[in-house]
Parts: structure tokens; C-alpha cells; sequence
């Protein structure tokens, strides 16, 4: 007679998820105001963990000028059209791209802004990428098209989820050039963690008598986890006021989700 035994199965193992609770969402939201409180400015910031959906979310009414963080919208609105068309980019496309983003060259953006159709081309893409609140500038005016934290993150999540409608290759294009970004441009989400891709923009308003609107979006990897995150700000004195602003509610927003408890 063969004699058997049995194993105890292991206990299934559930997969992690990170929360982030309501009382921690308020301490949050309290220690922003605390830092804003008499600053000049308004600010909005979102940010979602990539792979759980994990977010969070600051002065959500807020719709500023883009400024320059659009070339990053424009460079994958060209490449939805090439993507169309069943083509590469040319040589100089990518060449424009490149000095668009990693510069943020102002005579080639507004060359891709001519290539996929100025407004109305935008306006395509961003249905096709799933935006929802950002109205491409008028005319040539590519940096006056606003938009919200949510949208941005909208626009980062199509760089990074498989489902994207732009494909991988035209994914990893852009995030190779926004981490390639000119070492005096690499300022702001850049604050939060390690590994930064980051597209920035600032300019001084005429609307808001020369007071500055300075955004910043990006991905960067915080605590083993990855974090998209849009910062906008406007109406600040200064750049270097609006950029310390955007800076120091990169770090708090990073670094209170990446303390986010695991729930097993």
C-alpha cells in the first residue's frame, strides 16, 4: 500500500493596494493651504499613481494658459497623425520635436502648431486622447491654449498606459525626450523624485498685469512607485516665486502619497 500525503495549500495572497484615507486626504489638503497661504497665486496640482490609479487632486476649477507644457500635447498630436497616416515621422519632424521639448523651442513648436493643423488639429487629438478641458489658443497662439491639472494628467496617463491610443513607440519617443530636457528646464515635478520626465512652461501675462503662469508636468518615481503629476499655477510675482510654488507642492503631494498604507 503507497502511503500519501497532503500539503496545505498556501493562503492565497491578495494583491496590494495602496489607500490613501479620507483624514489623509484632508491632512493633505490642509498642508497646502498652510504653504500657500500668503503666497501670490493660484495653484492647481493633480497626481496619480501609474500603475494602482491611486489620486489626488488641489484647486481642481483652476484653467490657466498652458504656456510651453503644450509642445508635449503638440508632439503627440503629430504623432496621432503620422500614426494615421501608417507612417514614421520624418527627419525634420523629429528633429522639431526634439528642439520643441527638450528646449522648448518656440519656432518649432509653432512649426509642428502649422504641421497638424493649429486648433483645429489639436482639438482633434485631445478627443482622441480622451481631454476634456483644454481649448487649443487662437490663431498662432499655441501657448495660450488652457487646460486643467486633470487634463494633464489625462494627457500624461496616454504616455504610459498600454491602452493609450498612441502607440508604444510614439510613447516611449516623448517620455525619451522629456527626460532629455535641457538641465536649466529641469525644474519643477522634477522636485518629487527620482528619474524625472518633465516638460515645463512659464510666462508672464498681460491679462494678469505681467504676473506669471508657471506649470510643470511629468512622471518621476518616488518610495519604488511611479507618479504622474501636473502642477499649474498663475497670477504668481515672480518666476522664481511660481517655480518655488510649483517645487514645494510637488514634494508634499509625492511624498504624502508615497506614505499611502498598503492594505493587504
Amino acid at each position: 500500500m503507497t502511503k500519501t500525503t497532503t500539503t496545505t495549500p498556501a493562503p492565497r495572497r491578495h494583491p496590494t493596494t495602496p489607500t490613501f484615507t479620507r483624514p489623509q486626504r484632508e491632512e493633505l489638503t490642509r498642508a497646502l493651504r498652510r504653504y500657500l497661504h500668503g503666497r501670490s497665486g493660484d495653484l492647481s496640482i493633480s497626481v496619480r499613481e501609474a500603475s494602482t490609479g491611486l489620486s489626488y487632486s488641489y484647486g481642481e476649477s483652476l484653467r490657466t494658459a498652458t504656456a510651453s507644457i503644450v509642445k508635449v500635447d503638440i508632439v503627440m498630436a503629430l504623432l496621432l497623425r503620422a500614426q494615421h497616416e501608417r507612417r514614421a515621422l520624418t527627419s525634420m519632424e523629429k528633429a522639431l520635436a526634439e528642439r520643441a521639448i527638450k528646449v522648448s523651442d518656440n519656432d518649432a513648436a509653432s512649426e509642428l502648431w502649422r504641421s497638424i493643423g493649429g486648433a483645429h488639429g489639436l482639438a482633434s487629438a485631445n478627443r482622441t486622447l480622451g481631454l476634456r478641458d483644454t481649448e487649443p489658443g487662437p490663431g498662432g497662439s499655441w501657448g495660450s491654449t488652457t487646460t486643467s491639472a486633470a487634463d494633464q494628467i489625462r494627457l500624461l496617463t496616454a504616455l504610459t498606459s498600454a491602452g493609450s491610443p498612441l502607440d508604444s513607440a510614439g510613447r516611449r519617443f516623448v517620455r525619451h525626450l522629456m527626460g532629455d530636457v535641457a538641465p536649466e528646464q529641469a525644474w519643477g515635478v522634477s522636485a518629487a523624485g527620482a528619474g524625472a520626465e518633465v516638460k515645463n512652461g512659464w510666462l508672464p501675462r498681460e491679462t494678469h498685469g505681467g504676473a506669471w503662469t508657471v506649470n510643470s508636468i511629468g512622471i518621476v518615481r518616488a518610495a519604488g512607485r511611479t507618479f504622474l503629476i501636473a502642477a499649474l499655477s498663475e497670477r504668481g510675482a515672480t518666476m522664481r516665486d511660481g517655480v518655488e510654488t510649483v517645487e514645494h507642492a510637488c514634494k508634499i503631494v509625492a511624498a504624502a502619497l508615497a506614505r499611502a498604507s498598503i492594505e493587504t
